[in-house]
């Protein structure tokens, strides 16, 4: 148990520096071709902040724990909007775009939707039976692609009023190929002793896969979104939060899910409706106080801290 749980901890720090050091890598590589930054941000960064939920929900379906893969994915997304921009704006008040309330956020609402649909089982209020198969992946796949269509079709026309001169573009191509595989790797071998371990904790608490998956591993694969907005938040530039949050929840339910369940279907048992409509209900929240003054004020982020407070309380009840 003991041992489980020093293990648990060293596969979410491989994890982490694993995805940063792939984007890491990835960006110097993307900039030496000469690709635009803003495209850099939108596609490389934003899958690197990602990575961690991607390879440890591909590892949990591959090894036969689909519950913890679907409940990583549910309880990132929860973890993103009501405890990271909660206890964000909290610090300081978001200011959001119109951009983001009127396109980003619709997305995150919309795959949100879409995963619902996708989760019913036998009967309508049960997602028993219900198995996220290749068709549904598919579909997934297919709104992620027409979400990445319309932002990159955006970004062309975005002009950028800086130069980057950081050195990453004078690094060789080499060390940039080195820094990308070592991240992989790190990456893979990480998630597979991050599951593994959860796995074995899980067994030995009499908890499900489902539940572990919501909590402990969600909150790891969430750590480089919430260092991203704290940092932020420190350096008085809060509205990062909101992209980098909006940004995963979508790639994390349309590309994780959706490249998961193309390739191993994945039949759910631990996963509930409530977690999916606490999952929806925040970002409807916060599209909702986004939209009114096109801020999240410090009250607001004390509402999406208290409703995570008590979706954690909620679980840990029912265990």
């Amino acid at each position: 148990m003991i041992f489980d749980s020093i293990l648990i901890i060293a596969g979410v720090a491989l994890v982490i520096y694993g995805a940063d050091r792939l984007t890491a890598g990835a960006s110097a590589l993307a900039r030496r071709m000469n690709i635009p930054e803003i495209i850099i941000g939108l596609t490389i960064v934003a899958a690197g902040t990602s990575a961690p939920e991607f390879f440890v929900s591909f590892m949990s379906a591959i090894k036969g724990t689909p519950d913890m893969a679907v409940g990583n994915v549910v309880g990132s997304n929860i973890f993103n909007v009501l405890l990271i921009v909660g206890v964000t704006a909290m610090v300081a008040p978001i200011s959001v775009t119109r951009t983001t309330v009127g396109k980003d956020m619709i997305w995150a609402i919309i795959a949100s939707v879409l995963f619902l649909m996708c989760c019913f089982g036998n009967t309508p209020l049960s997602f028993e039976g219900c198995v996220l198969g290749r068709t549904k992946g598919f579909v997934l796949l297919l709104f992620f692609a027409l979400f990445m269509r319309q932002t990159l079709m955006e970004a062309k026309v975005a002009k950028s009023t800086t130069e980057d001169k950081r050195q990453a573009t004078k690094d060789s191509a080499i060390k940039n190929v080195l820094l990308f595989i070592a991240g992989l790797a790190m990456l893979i071998f990480g998630s597979n002793i991050f599951v593994d371990s959860a796995s074995s904790v899980a067994a030995s608490l009499g908890i499900s896969q489902g539940v572990i998956g919501l909590t402990i591993v969600a909150g790891g694969t969430s750590l480089p979104e919430l260092a991203t907005s704290v940092v932020a938040a420190k350096k008085g530039n809060s509205a990062i939060a909101i992209g980098n949050v909006i940004g995963s929840n979508v790639f994390n339910i349309l590309a994780i899910l959706g490249t998961t369940a193309a390739i191993c279907p994945m039949e759910l048992h631990g996963i509930t409706p409530v977690d999916i409509i606490v999952m929806g209900t925040s970002i409807f929240l916060l599209w909702l106080f986004s939209y009114t003054k096109l801020t999240v004020t410090r009250w607001e982020g004390a509402v999406l801290t208290s409703i995570f407070v008590l979706y954690m309380t909620y679980l840990l009840i029912n265990i």
